[in-house]
């Protein structure tokens, strides 16, 4: 997240990171704005204000106040700067996160396992909303230069009402949308049941529109073939027809989960 300002570099370099004109000068106006309230947004480089930015479709105001918000948020949430394992073990050891490959245009991927979350009764929401946290830098540090975004295979197989976790999915999705914007690429949901969709109906109305559009739904018969349009096979895990066994953030062909 941290860097230099590219606002006032040659005309060159902001348009290798794809900076409109106006993208530039709305970015200025912010800087201003949010260096009077938070001067430790000065940390911050010009492609994460930009994502703010490009959330609340070019509005300086509301952008800024979503990137206030954020600040305020991180501040309190993570004092130490980061989520330590320590502090998430009782959700990784559900072992239902794994680091995976990239997709075709170099956006890191990662694959959950929804059929092996459960309500965490020992760490709680708190716990499973650190886990979230952990997991979305662990993955936001994958992003290569050039590219923002990450890509998410969302599997359910085995997903039962033992599962449901309306207040847990609603808090991520909220993390995600509030905290981490324009940072998914797409989110391919796949192995659906059936009794999923009573509980996705109530989580729908809260996700924005934007994340919509980049929520795919995979029919079972498609599965390969939909995943190969996106990803190359030697990157696609092997539980879904490709080459890669599934693996962490070291390569490790038995899988090193978060």
């Amino acid at each position: 997240m941290e860097g230099k300002s590219v606002v006032n570099e040659q005309s060159a370099e902001c348009n290798d990171d794809g900076f409109s004109p106006e993208e530039l000068k709305k970015i200025t106006q912010i800087r201003a704005l949010l260096e009077k309230q938070d001067p430790t947004s000065k940390n911050y480089d010009d492609l994460t204000i930009r994502r703010f930015l490009r959330a609340r479709d070019l509005d300086t105001d509301k952008a800024c106040t979503m990137f206030l918000k954020y600040l305020k948020w991180r501040k309190t949430f993570i004092p130490n700067g980061s989520i330590s394992v320590s502090e998430v073990q009782h959700e990784i050891a559900q072992n239902k996160m794994f680091m995976q490959g990239s997709d075709k245009i170099g956006r890191p991927i990662t694959v959950v396992f929804g059929g092996r979350h459960f309500c965490n009764k020992k760490g709680g929401l708190e716990e499973f909303k650190r886990f979230v946290v952990f997991g979305l830098d662990k993955l936001c540090s994958r992003i290569p230069r050039g590219q923002e975004k990450f890509v998410v295979i969302g599997d359910l197989q085995g997903w039962g009402y033992t599962c449901s976790d309306v207040r847990g999915y609603l808090a991520a999705l909220s993390i995600l949308q509030d905290y981490y914007p324009e940072r998914l690429g797409k989110l391919f949901i796949v192995h659906v049941p059936y009794v999923f969709m009573t509980v996705w109906k109530m989580v729908y109305p809260f996700i924005d529109e934007k994340t919509k559009q980049k929520i795919v739904f995979v029919e079972n018969k498609q599965l390969k073939s939909t995943l190969l349009k996106d990803i190359d096979e030697d990157q696609l895990p092997e539980i879904y027809g490709g080459e890669q066994p599934l693996c962490g953030l070291r390569g490790k062909a038995k899988a090193e989960t978060l």
